[in-house]
């Protein structure tokens, strides 16, 4: 277990790490109970339809529940849980992207109108892409808009964060030309 690890910070401040489980292909979430993460909760499983988990990234809504997105290996899908609470308890499962291989090393970020934004490779296309949600629960999202399709790069390891100016900004690894790369979203 442990694997495409990602970490937050609730408002109480303490760790939150969402992980892919891959002894049983699962998507795991685990909340500690203090700053240290010295005692935790049991870990939850989000996700156990198919292998699904891989490279998961997350984030705190303002309800200052987590929000995780994450692959579906088994569908090729990107996907999203959103949490009803601090623990993650409970929460929902959304298909953000389905169209194709799309979702591995996503990256999620919240803007500020507290709606979260997700960046992606779409493999089959060979794109990067990033998909804005319409509201903090992720229920409803804009369409996949393609930020770089330069032809002869495999986007890998991608980071993305908000700018003052609420556009994302994202970091990501050019696997064949071996180069960090970054794009700025106007919009």
């Amino acid at each position: 277990v442990g694997q495409f690890t990602s970490i937050a910070i609730g408002a109480d401040n303490n760790p939150i790490i969402s992980y892919f489980d891959e002894s049983n292909n699962d998507l795991k979430i685990v909340k500690c109970s203090n700053p240290s993460c010295s005692t935790f909760n049991t870990p939850l499983t989000l996700d156990s339809a198919g292998n699904v988990g891989g490279f998961t990234s997350i984030a705190i809504g303002a309800d200052n529940n987590p929000i995780t997105s994450y692959y579906d290996d088994t569908n090729e899908d990107l996907k999203l849980y959103k949490c009803s609470n601090t623990l993650c308890s409970s929460g929902t499962i959304t298909i953000l992207d389905r169209l194709g291989d799309v979702g591995k090393y996503n990256s999620i970020a919240i803007g500020a109108d507290n709606n979260p934004i997700i960046s992606y490779w779409n493999r089959t296309n060979n794109s990067l892409e990033v998909i804005k949600c319409t509201n903090p629960y992720c229920s409803s999202q804009n369409p996949p808009v393609t930020l770089d399709n330069s032809g002869n790069v495999q986007y890998s390891n991608m980071s993305i964060a908000i700018g003052v100016d609420d556009n994302p900004v994202i970091s990501y690894y050019d696997f064949i030309n071996q180069n960090l790369m970054l794009v700025k979203s106007g919009s």
